[in-house]
């Protein structure tokens, strides 16, 4: 089998913990050149993985034998260095949030579809085994009609484990321009997406900064969302669960309640409306606290889809939806309206 070769495009904690390592432990991949703006921490990284270390990302891109690259840089710069290394020839695995805007979001598509190349976006709530199963069974119809949710993603915040601390990107508006609601809420969007199979079509939303007060992004957030066949549920988004994470859905369904990554023992929780309860241990969810599984598989998706010329999971358009919907509870929160999602 062919060995694609590729490069990581900014060092710090997600490339760290899920990026390299996840490409290093597939077998059909070759770490060629790594990059970061900070010299010592691409310089510790290229000597753990034997590979070349760069300060600028258009040198990488110049490497013609590169296939693909992992974009793991602040939010603001996930666009125009996704649409360079798309122009350059290369495969692109961007980290979420796609983008900071729909035109952005649109010009990545653009260029992927121009360069033919595969785009993808780091959505790796797919990829856990209790919510592709949750989503098996609502596709078979044994939950019956959905009526409702609630999905949570929240921990104590990145400066707990960002490679910069508090001083991190994450909380600078200039260069992260949504904070809890780009860092978590857009998983929690995208994987309520996949379980329901349909789109949401209207928010209303409350976006605050309330425990980071060093931060200009917001910290804690929680939104009403609506779907295209009148499903209605709540998302909440936060970096004031200071006591552990807590990464839970609940689907509330006509024939059964499905409760997902709700329990320190079962992934997976189906209780039946006649009374009968179905415990699952499907392992753990990938998580940036011990425990967490060690694989998030995006990884490995990723690189099958080029290996066998395949579209991604989540490739630009999914990442498209997942984004509008994050910029249409902003604008709730901006105007305290409802927002139409297109």
């Amino acid at each position: 089998m062919t060995t694609l070769k590729v490069a990581v495009i900014g060092c710090g904690s997600i490339a760290k913990n899920r990026h390299l390592g996840e490409f290093n432990s597939n077998p059909n991949v070759e770490i060629v050149a790594v990059c970061d703006i900070v010299e010592e921490r691409v310089q510790e990284v290229a000597e753990q993985y034997g590979t070349e270390a760069f300060t600028n990302y258009e040198d990488v891109l110049k490497i013609e034998e590169i296939d693909a690259v992992s974009v793991c840089l602040p939010n603001y710069l996930h666009a125009p260095v996704s649409i360079a290394a798309l122009e350059a020839g290369k495969h692109v695995l961007c980290e979420k949030p796609m983008a900071t805007s729909i035109e952005e979001a649109d010009a990545m598509i653009e260029a992927a579809k121009k360069n033919d190349k595969k785009l993808m976006i780091a959505h790796n709530q797919r990829f856990v085994t209790s919510h592709q199963k949750a989503r098996a069974l609502i596709e078979s119809g044994e939950v019956g009609k959905i009526f409702s949710f609630r999905s949570a993603f929240g921990h104590g915040g990145p400066e707990n484990w960002s490679a910069d601390g508090k001083e991190s990107w994450f909380f600078k508006k200039d260069e992260a321009f949504i904070g809890a609601m780009g860092d978590l809420g857009v998983h929690k969007t995208d994987l309520l997406r996949y379980l329901l199979g349909e789109e949401f079509v209207e928010v209303a939303s409350f976006i605050e900064t309330s425990s980071k007060e060093f931060a200009d992004v917001d910290d804690n957030a929680v939104c009403i969302l609506k779907s295209e066949s009148g499903i209605i549920g709540t998302l909440a988004a936060s970096w004031a669960y200071t006591a552990g994470e807590d990464n839970s859905t609940i689907i509330y369904g006509e024939n059964a309640t499905l409760r997902l990554e709700d329990d320190p023992n079962y992934s997976l929780i189906v209780q039946y409306r006649n009374g009968e309860v179905v415990n699952y241990e499907l392992g753990a969810i990938q998580s940036n606290e011990e425990g967490g599984q060690t694989t998030s598989h995006t990884i490995d998706h990723f690189v099958e889809a080029i290996l066998e010329n395949k579209e991604p999971l989540i490739d630009g358009e999914e990442g498209k939806k997942s984004l509008e919907v994050i910029l249409a509870a902003l604008e709730s929160m901006e105007t305290k309206k409802f927002s139409q999602i297109n």
